[in-house]
């Protein structure tokens, strides 16, 4: 089997990628190890950039996105006892974000990819990429029992930061960053109304909480955990008292409680590998870098990579503009760091350090009261939140 682009991984990036190749005519293949249900069952975030946004509407998978997801103008950032509201809209001159759950992304996405007949392979095992460095490479997978190889003229990586893309690259061509943090986030996920019609950052004493949503009949809670928590210590009815403890004495009061339909904990860490290409093989998304999901960035960095992807490819295939290849890495993680810096700030600001004392927390409030008293911090939140711009390929 030959194709132009490989794509590993049939995650929100991979699919997203092939849509976008597919309707500008260049030919694609998905391998992806897991089944449709599987990827479909992972629970990831639900807060969309701008840029994404317009992603998505360039894709032609934004139907259901604009009937159903919310329009957020602005966010609250919660400490010392106060509220504060960031006025997104305002600030950005227009920008806004979008709560719209990845699984209802990737269900779209997936969706779309069916009705063009664009060929995925699910449960494709031992997925391996040779020759990344000349200009003829290509995967091998098996399926069925039978060892299967897919020729290519690049292939994408976009499976993730367990994934084989990232481990194929020799150990000495690549250099990882990272900061693991000494905490997790707690999340439930319940058939409740939102306390808030908009998210709500908290800093406490007792530690960093959010209030999200998916939909006006669906919440997504979190609170800061100790890194050895087990989910099994955790009842319902000890979280949500631990969340109202954390919360303002208003919203903790009309906070709607009901049991989980799914509760988990998730690690926070930063990380980021450079540079995001060995030869004709592009690392995308997780497979890159990974972020606190304080900042809502993760899905929003993995689509601006695949934007600056697809536009490099286009302009190889259409204008033969193959000097732009090795422009990738670079572009990429311009915005990466610029994503990994936001999210670090969020993190260091919003949670309880192991280390934090009466001083370190009376800091995080000042720092915190700082910037949303200053019109200029204001906006550096915003222009931050709703996403920088994605850079033009020239």
């Amino acid at each position: 089997m030959k194709t132009q682009v490989a794509i590993i991984g049939a995650g929100p990036s991979g699919l997203l990628l092939g849509q976008l190749l597919h309707k500008a005519g260049i030919d694609n293949v998905i391998l992806e190890r897991q089944t449709p249900d599987y990827v479909l069952s992972r629970i990831r975030a639900g807060v969309l950039e701008q840029g994404m946004v317009d992603l998505l509407r360039k894709a032609d998978v934004s139907a259901r996105m604009d009937a159903e997801g919310l329009v957020h103008t602005g966010f609250e950032l919660a400490f010392n006892g106060r509220r504060a509201h960031i006025d997104l809209k305002t600030l950005t001159g227009g920008k806004t974000v979008m709560i719209y759950g990845q699984t209802e992304v990737t269900r779209d996405l997936m969706a779309a990819r069916q009705a063009c007949g664009a060929q995925t392979v699910y449960e494709a095992a031992n997925v391996r990429p040779h020759d990344m460095k000349s200009d003829q490479p290509y995967l091998t997978y098996e399926k069925d029992g039978e060892v299967h190889r897919l020729d290519c003229d690049y292939i994408a990586g976009c499976d993730g930061y367990h994934g084989v893309a990232r481990q194929s690259i020799p150990a000495d061509s690549i250099k990882a960053f990272e900061r693991v943090y000494p905490f997790g986030w707690l999340g439930i996920l319940a058939d409740t109304p939102p306390v808030n019609e908009e998210l709500v950052y908290a800093n406490h004493e007792r530690g960093f909480a959010l209030c999200s949503m998916r939909s006006q009949t669906r919440t997504r809670y979190y609170v800061q955990v100790a890194a050895e928590e087990k989910v099994e210590d955790w009842s319902d009815e000890r979280f949500w008292n631990e969340l109202k403890a954390r919360l303002p004495d208003d919203l903790a009061q009309r906070l709607v409680t009901g049991p989980s339909i799914e509760k988990s904990i998730a690690p926070l860490r930063s990380f980021v590998v450079e540079p995001m290409q060995y030869g004709r093989l592009f690392l995308v998304g997780d497979a890159a870098h990974i972020v606190p999901p304080t900042g809502a960035k993760g899905l929003n960095l993995a689509a601006s990579d695949v934007s600056t992807l697809f536009d490099i490819l286009s302009k190889v295939y259409g204008e033969g503009r193959t000097d732009l290849l090795a422009k990738y890495s670079q572009v990429c993680l311009r915005r990466v760091w610029k994503a990994e810096r936001f999210s670090w700030w969020m993190t260091s600001v919003l949670h309880k350090f192991p280390d934090t004392d009466d001083f370190s927390q009376r800091i995080q409030q000042t720092e915190l009261d700082y910037y949303v008293g200053s019109e200029a911090g204001r906006k550096t939140i915003a222009e931050n939140y709703v996403g920088l711009p994605y850079e033009t390929i020239e």
